[in-house]
C-alpha cells in the first residue's frame, strides 16, 4: 500500500517584523550647587563643554545656586554620561584650589 502524497507549500509565509526605530527614553545632566567654586568658574564650564552663550551659562549657574540643582543638558543616556565625564574633567576652581575645591559636583538621571 502507497501513502498518501503530501504536498508542501513552494514559499515560507512572511515573518512579521517591526523595522521602526525604538527612541530611547531621555536623560538629563544635572549640576548641583557648589558653593566653593566661583561663578565664573562654573560659567566657563558650562561654556566650554556645551558651547552656551554667557547669559545662558549665568543663568543656568544661578538656578542651580538658588534651587541646588539645575538641568544643563538633555539627550540620549550616552551622551549625557559623557557630557558628565566631561565637566568632571574639568577639575576644580584652580582659584579655590587651596580651599579644598572639586570638580564641579554633576549627575545623570532619568529625565521628567
Amino acid at each position: 500500500m502507497s501513502s498518501p502524497a503530501i504536498t508542501l507549500p513552494k514559499t515560507r509565509p512572511e515573518e512579521q517584523t517591526d523595522t521602526r526605530t525604538k527612541r530611547q527614553p531621555p536623560y538629563a545632566v544635572i549640576l548641583h550647587n557648589d558653593d566653593l567654586s566661583t561663578m565664573e568658574f562654573v560659567v566657563t564650564v558650562l561654556r566650554k563643554v556645551f558651547g552656551y552663550t554667557v547669559e545662558k551659562c549665568v543663568q543656568m549657574m544661578l538656578e542651580a545656586h538658588n534651587q541646588n540643582r539645575c538641568v544643563v543638558w538633555t539627550g540620549t543616556m550616552e551622551l549625557a554620561e559623557l557630557k558628565a565625564d566631561q565637566i568632571i574633567s574639568c577639575g576644580p576652581d584652580p582659584d579655590r584650589a587651596d580651599q579644598g575645591a572639586e570638580p564641579l559636583r554633576v549627575s545623570v538621571e532619568p529625565a521628567a
